[in-house]
């Protein structure tokens, strides 16, 4: 497809679908992301802790597409203090040898680190050009709402863990209320949208996999989807996105699958008390 379609916040405007990179590396790395920008992909999601970040950028570099790829990356929680943060966005950047990012994301909080002191130098950033715009990942309500209290510039996203398994309501009308895009990461739940019955059931009426009803049904409420695929073959599937819609019934049948042991993502140490 040429024309991705984007969301609009804070100025930035987000390519709906991205291609995740956690797990990718090395030569496959390069090579997965080469061929996502030829297949149409312009939104790509890295972060210092998935150490791709150098392949990553060598991809973003030999495609020559680099005004028209959306480069996100993320500052690890170990370095949340300002001096570390600085350090650690500098070092992103040399590693992708690129002189900005898009979107540069706080990955996860850290509650032994003021956040004060985190916005201020994500802040910082943002005003040295080191990134064009700044936004956090897997914040809760309140803790989202205290980074925009503090953030002289606007927060444009939130990313976190989202799919028709996990009842993410709360947060979702949270961003919607203070206009912060919803970024979901693991939109497939990890592959477990191809054993659900439902899933299947309504892609087959329209033709199409589980896995895209998965990621339609977010795209279709206006949510940023970045799957990660180590297939080539899988990338065209993840982006056809745009040429049926699902209905009403739909929608309401797969907002019924959320429950209670969804969530997949839980990082011992620093995951935040779940809304």
């Amino acid at each position: 497809m040429t024309d991705m379609p984007v969301v609009e916040s804070g100025g930035a405007k987000i390519p709906i679908v991205g291609l995740g990179t956690w797990t990718l590396g090395g030569r496959d790395c390069v090579r997965l992301v080469e061929a996502a920008l030829d297949a149409g992909y312009r939104h790509i999601d890295t972060a210092q802790m998935y150490g791709n970040e150098a392949e990553v950028g060598e991809a973003v570099r030999r495609s020559g597409r680099r005004d028209a790829v959306f480069v996100t990356t993320k500052v690890a929680p170990g370095n949340l203090s300002a001096r570390d943060f600085e350090r650690s966005a500098k070092d992103s950047l040399s590693q992708m040898r690129l002189p900005f990012v898009d979107l540069l994301l706080i990955h996860w909080p850290n509650s032994s680190i003021p956040l004060a002191e985190t916005i201020g130098a994500l802040n910082k950033m943002r005003r040295e050009g080191l990134t064009k715009h700044i936004g956090v990942s897997n914040f809760t309500v309140a803790l989202l709402e205290e980074a925009i209290r503090l953030s002289d510039a606007p927060i444009v996203c939130n990313q976190f863990e989202c799919h028709p398994f996990l009842d993410q309501d709360k947060l979702i009308a949270a961003c919607r209320k203070h206009k912060v895009a919803v970024v979901a990461y693991s939109p497939v739940a990890r592959g477990r949208a191809e054993g659900s019955h439902v899933l299947e059931r309504i892609g087959k009426a329209h033709g199409k996999s589980a896995a895209q009803v998965s990621l339609r049904w977010l795209v279709q409420q206006g949510i940023v989807v970045i799957p990660r695929t180590s297939k080539v073959e899988r990338l065209k599937e993840n982006i056809d996105l745009f040429d049926f819609e699902l209905s009403a019934a739909d929608m309401k049948a797969i907002g019924t699958l959320s429950h209670a042991g969804g969530r997949i993502v839980n990082f011992a140490g620093y995951a935040p008390q779940w809304d």
